[in-house]
């Protein structure tokens, strides 16, 4: 193999070596999942679906994203959709929520995750229920 192509080779490999340990790394000292994506529907009156988008790169049988749930603005909250399982080889992924009852007047709300090991925590996303914002009639 000519010099030119084996130092490329090498480089290329010790890229690749730093890339999937950092990965690994990254997962190994994540201690909650992330909420990436939030989709709301309208569900009937004051009550809506959450189709709920989570990443937690450390889900292993062992240890994994268990639970998310819809928080209110002063914290209350609305509904909580269990994970009975690891999602390690489907990340992201998203899990649904149906038919959350959430009091007339509040517009936004907030989706949080739960680590089965150690609680609630990690990103979160607040989003606006439709039609409870000035202009959605």
């Amino acid at each position: 193999m000519p010099e030119d192509m084996m130092r490329t080779f090498k480089v290329s490999l010790a890229a690749l070596a730093l890339l999937l340990t950092g990965s690994v790394l990254a997962a190994d000292i994540q201690r909650f999942p992330d909420v990436i994506g939030v989709e709301v529907d309208r569900a009937g009156e004051n009550r809506f679906h959450f189709d709920a988008t989570l990443s937690s790169p450390y889900d292993s049988p062992s240890r994994y994203a268990d639970a998310f749930r819809v928080l209110g603005p002063d914290g209350e909250e609305y509904g909580v959709r269990e994970l009975l399982h690891d999602h390690a080889n489907e990340q992201p992924f998203t899990r649904r929520l149906s038919s959350v009852a959430i009091p007339a007047g509040v517009e936004r709300v907030t989706v949080q995750g739960r680590d089965q090991e150690h609680g609630y925590g990690g990103r979160t996303l607040t989003v606006a229920l439709p039609g409870r914002q000035v202009g959605d009639q």
